[in-house]
């Protein structure tokens, strides 16, 4: 993240310099042609004259307002860019949105060819809601995000799938790497600090995954990972369950919360 800001601050800083030299020798080249042809039947000072004239002025003038034409492009640029951001982001935890996760996984899954998707539950959240109110419950989905983040790789993606479902996709690993960041995710969300009422409450999340070493679509996967996650509901929470893409057995789905 650090790395991806101080590459896109240089390319920012690097554009307004950019604007700023070549336009000003732009001008500077047309301002001593035509000086060039204009003045070439003045006498040898004149006509040196003429030539410094038309270098000068144009970098006293020219390079200022190329600066400063540089500047409000940076400028608009880093709106864009924040706008973008903010499209693609969960406003509470930091993380992707649903539709930013889903595109994102999409261009990942059509350039490689392992990984794993898991699908990760706030267990009893809706306990959490009711004795300790919203808020408390907005701060604990805050908190098991960062729990995830901790965990995971720089290039892995984690997201927000709506309520207190989570998402991380995990680029070129097999089934046993991701059994090993699923048990990481879970084991960094029990360790967790939660004091919605000034004492140490215990969270947990259930974990459902698939690895994949052949093409595959989203859908496709985002189904069986779901399936585990509620399989692992059923058998008590608090786990994780990854299986492979071409071999998970069926699980006969029931709303749990």
């Amino acid at each position: 993240m650090n790395s991806d800001k101080t590459v896109n601050a240089w390319r920012s800083w690097s554009s307004v310099g950019r604007w700023t030299v070549f336009g000003t020798a732009a001008c500077v080249l047309i301002s001593v042609a035509f000086n060039a042809v204009y003045f070439e039947d003045l006498g040898r000072d004149a006509f040196y004259r003429a030539i410094v004239s038309a270098v000068v002025l144009p970098i006293l003038l020219g390079a200022p307002l190329f600066f400063y034409l540089g500047m409000r492009l940076r400028g608009l640029a880093i709106t864009n860019r924040r706008l973008g951001l903010v499209a693609r982001t969960d406003s509470l935890t930091a993380c992707l949105n649903r539709g930013a996760f889903a595109s994102k996984v999409t261009e990942t899954l059509q350039a490689r060819g392992t990984g794993a998707l898991l699908m990760i539950d706030a267990d009893n959240f809706k306990t959490i809601n009711d004795l300790y109110g919203h808020e408390s419950g907005d701060e604990a989905l805050t908190i098991i995000a960062r729990s995830i983040r901790a965990v995971v790789r720089p290039g892995d993606l984690v997201g927000r799938m709506g309520g207190e479902e989570f998402a991380v996709f995990l680029p070129a690993v097999d089934q046993s790497a991701a059994e090993a960041v699923a048990e990481r995710i879970r084991r960094s969300v029990n360790l967790a600090i939660f004091t919605p009422d000034g004492r140490q409450r215990s969270l947990s999340v259930s974990i459902g995954g698939v690895a994949f070493d052949r093409p595959a679509t989203f859908s496709e996967l985002f189904r069986i990972a779901d399936q585990r996650l509620y399989g692992a509901k059923q058998s008590g929470r608090n786990r994780a369950a990854v299986v492979h893409v071409s071999d998970h057995p069926f699980v006969e789905l029931r709303q749990i919360a």
